[in-house]
């Protein structure tokens, strides 16, 4: 396991892998949300991933962000085949992420306690369980996934202070790459912890090669990179969702992504751009098509894009 983003490089990530499976007529009306087609469909997630990096995507971003040994417990699949559904996740992007191509690395998600809970609680935090509790519960799948052959780790989605510190303990115990981001509201975590906060968990973890956001409106992308740079001096990640509304079991509002905003993200210190929710490949297309007009494109074997602008918008 190993990662690492040069200074002078932005990377892309992919979108919303839901988003896209069930626009493709995946049914998710799941607890176990797309992880469940690693029981039942995985070939479906495979074909998700390859339309991302068709559209340029450089990092796949598993399908284990609601996987946990207790929701598949509730279906009945023991720990055994649990942990291999968890390898699973990775094998399937690491067909499609390969060394030279346009894909190339795999990020295992590590979603956090909430999104197990299947109540929405990844966008409360404040769970009432401790740090000590809170590592306990995620030490066995960061495990597996740790060592399932992934190039990072992806701790995201991260609502409060106390889980990135559970989180952030359990990688420099295994000392593996990851990369920490927050679902923020505004200037805050979903729990309303200031941001500078926030990011100094990650501050003088060298595991933890890149901080950011992820799955927030996209006008929370822009301070969020000014204080995580400031705070951390670590690369940043950004891949906010479309900016429309979850509500009573559906998406209502206007999509605000817009790749036009990625130069700014850039600008400020964003190393890794991409999607989360409603983000689909065409919108990832678009960033990389906004990236190869402001940035020059690096050859193989680097792969990815010198991040000084020819012409910054």
């Amino acid at each position: 396991m190993g990662f690492a983003v040069p200074d002078d490089t932005v990377l892309i990530a992919d979108g919303g892998l839901a988003t896209e499976l069930e626009a493709r007529g995946a049914d998710l009306s799941d607890p176990l949300w797309s992880a469940r087609l690693l029981v039942d469909a995985p070939g479906d997630i495979t074909a998700v991933h390859r339309a991302f990096s068709a559209a340029g995507a450089m990092i796949a971003i598993t399908a284990s962000y609601q996987a946990s040994f207790e929701g598949f417990a509730v279906r009945g699949i023991d720990r055994a085949t649990a942990a291999a559904l968890l390898r699973r996740s990775v094998e399937l992007a690491r067909d499609v992420a390969v060394p030279g191509g346009s894909m190339r690395w795999v990020a295992a998600s590590v979603g956090p306690y909430g999104a197990a809970c299947a109540d929405g609680s990844e966008y409360r935090g404040r769970y009432g369980l401790s740090v000590a509790q809170l590592s306990a519960w995620h030490r066995p799948r960061l495990e597996v996934l740790a060592g399932a052959g992934a190039d990072l780790l992806a701790l995201e989605t991260v609502p409060d202070i106390d889980e990135a510190q559970a989180l952030v303990g359990l990688v420099r115990e295994a000392d593996v790459p990851a990369w920490l981001s927050y679902t923020i509201d505004g200037g805050s975590t979903r729990a309303g912890q200031p941001l500078a906060e926030a990011f100094a968990v990650a501050a003088g973890v060298p595991q933890i090669v890149a901080v950011g956001v992820n799955c927030c409106a996209p006008a929370d992308v822009l301070p969020a990179i000014e204080i995580a740079r400031e705070v951390t001096g670590k690369p940043v990640i950004a891949y906010p969702n479309s900016g429309e509304s979850w509500q009573a079991g559906g998406w209502t509002g206007p999509a605000r992504f817009s790749p036009e905003l990625v130069p700014q993200w850039v600008a400020a210190g964003a190393r890794i751009v991409g999607g989360c929710c409603r983000v689909r490949p065409a919108d990832i297309a678009a960033v990389a098509a906004v990236l190869r007009r402001t940035c020059t494109q690096r050859e193989n074997p680097a792969g990815g894009f010198i991040r000084s602008m020819q012409h910054p918008s």
